[in-house]
């Protein structure tokens, strides 16, 4: 079912809802079409849109206020297998095409102060990041139900972006005025454009992506969070929501336990994908944290290769009446669909979610599904 922007709103500000979402939030792993198609699925299947998915579609609201104009990428060597890159940051990137959708650097540009302020220029503000075009069309967009996005780069993205996990967590102690340079110019370039799109729109979400955590927990602690990206995620978030902005969601995976309060006092709002092999438990979430936290996501994609009754108490659990009642919840897998994933099980999960959530069985009338990972 396709959900306007107020309705995703009122849903993920525990507002006035019908109903949770259910959805489908990144789609399968390179690999595993193909595995399906062989245990008899359909192309519609393959596709996402056999099942009905819940989703809202959203538009970006035509700001670029990550690295701008800067080299055009090119290719080294590409072959069968992959492709080695010089990418538009200066790194060395290889991209395996039978396993990967995300080039993975082999380096990074930035190993001491003086290669950031060679790229400095790169993320500073100029008057053309504003895509007025796109502008419009957003905002033509919006008055028709989809939702408008703002990305802002990653706190702690943007730093592993240009120095590496390794080289990134050892500079909050190695190099700090050179992260607070960085930050601060990525913050105040985010700020003008925002300054900017909100005089002609109400921006709906604002995004970050960070991915700064693993099973065991994040790369860096709430004092380098409060330090170091509290001060600019705060004033981001403080511009927009006082013109009208509603969300702030964060994606990242891994256990973000130790760093969400000091998140929260940030902005952040909503999270995603909330994996439970992290220690994410939506439920102990929701418990914990009430209706200042919403999340997308939370459903053990593993328990897909279980049997049928494992799958079930899964599901079950996370869409407890708890869950289903008090809003600010879109269930779904807390990440890609692995490859080894039995079309059958999948298409039991469909089923099951759908009958706890009193939604009619499907009948292939309906045929809808979006990206929800944004």
């Amino acid at each position: 079912m396709k959900f306007t922007r107020q309705q995703y709103i009122e849903l993920m500000t525990f507002g006035n809802f019908e109903r949770p979402m259910f959805s489908e939030l990144f789609g399968p792993l390179i690999g595993l079409p193909e595995e399906w198609k062989a245990q008899g699925a359909s192309q519609e299947e393959i596709d996402m849109i056999a099942f009905d998915w819940d989703y809202v579609p959203y538009i970006d609201c035509g700001a670029n206020m990550g690295p701008f104009n800067t080299p055009p990428g090119q290719v080294i060597e590409e072959t069968e297998e992959y492709i080695i890159e010089r990418d538009h940051m200066g790194r060395t990137t290889k991209l395996c095409k039978q396993t990967a959708t995300i080039p993975l650097p082999l380096d990074y540009p930035v190993v001491k102060p003086e290669d950031w302020q060679r790229l400095k220029p790169y993320f500073e503000y100029y008057q053309d990041r504003i895509d007025f075009d796109k502008l419009a069309e957003a905002k033509a967009k919006q008055t028709e139900g989809v939702l408008v996005k703002a990305e802002i780069p990653g706190g702690w993205d943007i730093l592993r972006e240009l120095m590496g996990t390794e080289r990134a967590c050892l500079a909050f102690f190695d190099c700090p005025e050179m992260i607070c340079d960085i930050l601060g110019t990525v913050r105040d370039t985010s700020m003008k454009c925002l300054e900017q799109v909100c005089e002609h729109i109400t921006i709906d979400q604002l995004f970050v992506h960070d991915d700064m955590a693993g099973k065991n927990g994040p790369l860096i602690g709430p004092t380098q969070v409060k330090e170091f990206i509290y001060p600019y995620y705060r004033p981001c978030w403080d511009l927009v929501s006082s013109h009208g902005t509603k969300l702030f969601n964060q994606d990242s995976d891994g256990d973000m336990r130790p760093v969400l309060d000091v998140f929260l006092d940030c902005g952040i709002n909503v999270i995603h994908p909330c994996e439970p092999n992290a220690g994410m438990d939506i439920v102990e979430l929701r418990k914990k944290y009430g209706n200042r936290l919403a999340m997308l996501g939370g459903i053990d994609k593993f328990v897909l290769f279980k049997s049928k009754e494992e799958i079930c108490a899964e599901v079950e659990y996370k869409m407890q009446p708890m869950m289903r009642e008090t809003g600010g919840i879109i269930f779904g897998l807390d990440h890609r669909i692995p490859n080894g994933v039995p079309l059958d099980n999948y298409r039991y999960y469909v089923d099951l979610g759908r009958k706890i959530l009193d939604l009619p069985p499907l009948d292939g009338s309906q045929k809808g599904w979006a990206r929800m990972a944004f």
